[in-house]
């Protein structure tokens, strides 16, 4: 019998070894190829951190003022308001009082201007406290630079109507380089009113024309005027004056028209005025019976329904002279706070200016105006005056 020889090894497993070695390394081979031709994984982003919203330096700045500070900074009026007597220059008396009220704004006329250098002192005084420093500068009868310190003289604005709209353009440029030399930021002008009543004095040749549709382009062509010059304008007196028959200096004046007849005629310039970017709206002691049986400024009707909501205004909204007839002989306060919440955020003209800052305090502590009302019209302040490099 043949004898197993346990050294010798049968060729068969061999041969199944060197094909297995084959296959895998054709497999191997493949496998590389297919990764060649494929594309490239995409990197896995690093994540970044979320940057943080940039603070709004109005909103920063509105969270340090006290609510005195706050109130104050609603207040446009005249210097003599904070004084007691005529002023013509910054000195102890003026510093003192607005160290205590330090308003937003003053308005100067004829009796605060004497002559180019003196005037120039003291809006720069002035500008030192960050203020609106504001002026009535129409041209033809409203002209207090024109007629006191002898800047360039202009007409009424209703005897340039024919020169279009590039004669209205030069006249407020021309209007605000000067004022704006003369250390004023602010002109209450263009005048939105059209001359539609023949019988109306107050505002008559005030206005840039008699005609609806061209008054509201030259309206425009003057915003964009007061603008170039580098001033703020504003458009007055909303909303519409050039139809009533009483003057509201003197008592109520009365707008005789249905809120479409409005749209379709007063509000035109001032919808024109809007679009071409000014800054201001001015709402007039005016009663419009068929919306509302208050003065405009007093009105939410027609101070937030319409003129912040529905014309789409954003900017600053201004009440006229408090201290005209038009708006009632109650006292500052309670003025005041009536235009407050009826939507308005700067108070023009406040004689009894302690007067108003406690009523308003009042106000806001038995929620007659809430904290928001308060610090949106403030918002609004702020933000302008860092528009034109005032803050």
């Amino acid at each position: 019998m043949r004898r197993f020889d346990e050294n010798r090894i049968s060729p068969v497993p061999w041969a199944l070894v060197v094909l297995l070695l084959i296959i895998l390394a054709g497999l191997i081979v493949l496998r590389l190829f297919a990764a060649a031709d494929a594309p490239a994984p995409e990197p896995t982003p690093t994540p970044t951190a979320t940057p943080s919203p940039t603070p709004d330096p109005a909103e920063k700045l509105l969270d340090s003022l006290t609510q005195q500070e706050k109130i104050c900074q609603l207040l446009v009026v005249h210097p003599e308001a904070l004084t007691g007597k005529t002023v013509t220059k910054a000195d102890e008396n003026l510093e003192a009082a607005l160290e205590t009220f330090p308003v937003g704004g003053v308005i100067l006329d004829n009796s605060n201007m004497k002559t180019r250098d003196q005037l120039t002192a003291l809006t720069e005084a002035l500008q030192a406290h960050h203020m609106l420093i504001t002026v009535d500068e129409e041209g033809g009868r409203v002209a207090r630079l024109m007629t006191s310190v002898g800047t360039t003289w202009l007409g009424s604005m209703y005897s340039y109507r024919n020169g279009g709209t590039e004669t209205a353009y030069q006249n407020a440029l021309t209007i605000g380089t000067d004022l704006i030399a003369c250390g004023f930021n602010t002109d209450f002008a263009p005048v939105a009113d059209v001359w539609s009543n023949p019988k109306n004095t107050v505002i008559g040749d005030r206005a840039y024309s008699d005609d609806f549709d061209e008054a509201a382009e030259l309206v425009a062509a003057a915003v964009r005027g007061f603008h170039d010059a580098g001033a703020i304008c504003c458009l007055k007196h909303f909303p519409g004056h050039g139809s009533t028959l009483a003057d509201s200096h003197e008592g109520t004046a009365i707008v005789d028209q249905t809120l479409k007849e409005l749209k379709d005629h007063d509000l035109k310039p001032f919808v024109s005025g809007i679009e071409a970017g000014a800054d201001l709206v001015m709402v007039g002691h005016l009663t419009v019976p068929t919306v509302d049986d208050v003065p405009a400024c007093m009105s939410k009707k027609l101070v937030t329904d319409l003129l912040r909501k529905e014309l789409g205004f954003d900017g600053v909204i201004i009440t006229d002279g408090l201290q005209m007839a038009g708006a009632g002989s109650s006292a500052d306060g309670d003025k005041a706070v009536q235009c407050l919440q009826a939507g308005c955020d700067l108070l023009l003209e406040v004689s009894d200016v302690s007067g108003a800052v406690e009523a308003i305090q009042t106000a806001l502590a038995d929620g007659a105006l809430t904290q928001k009302q308060l610090d949106d019209s403030v918002l609004r302040v702020l933000r302008l005056k860092m528009a034109y490099g005032i803050l």
